[in-house]
């Protein structure tokens, strides 16, 4: 599938292509709701007999791009085990999201950027911006200085017909004393950003498309979705969910807390499908079969 090919029946952004949320639902319809993640750290470069190097990152990230490209939705490259490599790391981060678009592949880069006014902007040229060789066709961002802060990086991305996943629910430990925590109103952090992400895709929602703005929600945050009061399926958002798998995370689990949004859940895997490896014909057939897996959460 084209990741810039407009879809039919779906509406076309300002750059003529399908918007990001359109073309999600596609891939997830045509291959199942996997998000390939491609984290090359040192122990799982290690576990591959790779060198923890410029080199065995080379040599990972390629196998990566071919097991997955045109077999998966979406393919996660984690940016920080790129950039530790300095300027030759983030040399092979824009190959491997070149050999992404080139199997046409939706990327998804894993930077979590938040920031303010011109370096907001700055981020948003760099990654959703079609001159940009980093460019990706989505990017995580992280809105605690305030969802209006993301507002370069929203409209770049509508403007371009990319996406962008906020973090509202995170698993780590620490994020519940923000996240939970509430306004003079009543309203919870996380609560204050999911209304923010809903009122960005009420158009998309009005033309009956996924919205192109995504919401990062643990899958194992248990049950504070429901005890935050907060409404998925109202926020019209792809909901992006790491924590199945090697993290512990059930299907059961992604129903309980996606609720009626369960069919706009894109599972990440990042642990479990890199064991799988260092063959690309395993790390495919692994991909294939999670895919499989996960395409019965979004059925039940």
């Amino acid at each position: 599938m084209s990741t810039s090919s407009p879809v039919p029946g779906h509406a076309v952004t300002p750059a003529g292509r399908a918007s990001f949320g359109a073309r999600l639902a596609a891939a997830m319809d045509e291959h199942g709701p996997l998000c390939a993640g491609i984290d090359p750290h040192a122990a799982v470069l290690a576990s591959w007999g790779l060198p923890d190097d410029v080199r065995g990152l080379e040599e990972f990230s390629a196998r990566c791009a071919e097991a997955f490209g045109g077999h998966v939705a979406v393919v996660k490259p984690q940016s920080a085990f790129f950039e530790r490599f300095g300027s030759a790391g983030i040399a092979v981060l824009e190959r491997t999201l070149a050999a992404l678009r080139e199997a046409g592949t939706l990327s998804l880069l894993d930077a979590k950027r938040g920031d303010i006014g011109s370096t907001m902007a700055g981020y948003a040229q760099a990654y959703l911006s079609d001159g940009s060789p980093l460019r990706a066709d989505a990017v995580t961002l992280s809105p605690y200085l305030g969802y209006g802060s993301l507002r370069p990086a929203l409209d770049a991305a509508a403007a371009s017909g990319r996406g962008v996943f906020v973090l509202g629910l995170t698993s780590n430990p620490e994020g519940p004393s923000v996240q939970h925590a509430r306004t003079q109103g009543g309203l919870s952090v996380a609560g204050q950003i999911v209304a923010g992400v809903r009122a960005d895709n009420e158009s998309a929602a009005r033309a009956g498309v996924l919205g192109s703005v995504g919401l990062v929600i643990g899958a194992t945050v248990g049950d504070a979705v429901e005890k935050l009061g907060i409404d998925l399926a109202a926020a019209n958002a792809p909901l992006l969910a790491p924590g199945i798998g090697a993290q512990g995370a059930t299907a059961a689990d992604v129903r309980r807390i996606a609720g009626g949004a369960v069919a706009n859940v894109l599972a990440n895997s990042s642990r479990d499908l890199l064991s799988a490896g260092p063959d690309v014909a395993d790390l495919r057939a692994r991909a294939l079969q999670l895919a499989g897996q996960l395409a019965g959460i979004r059925q039940a």
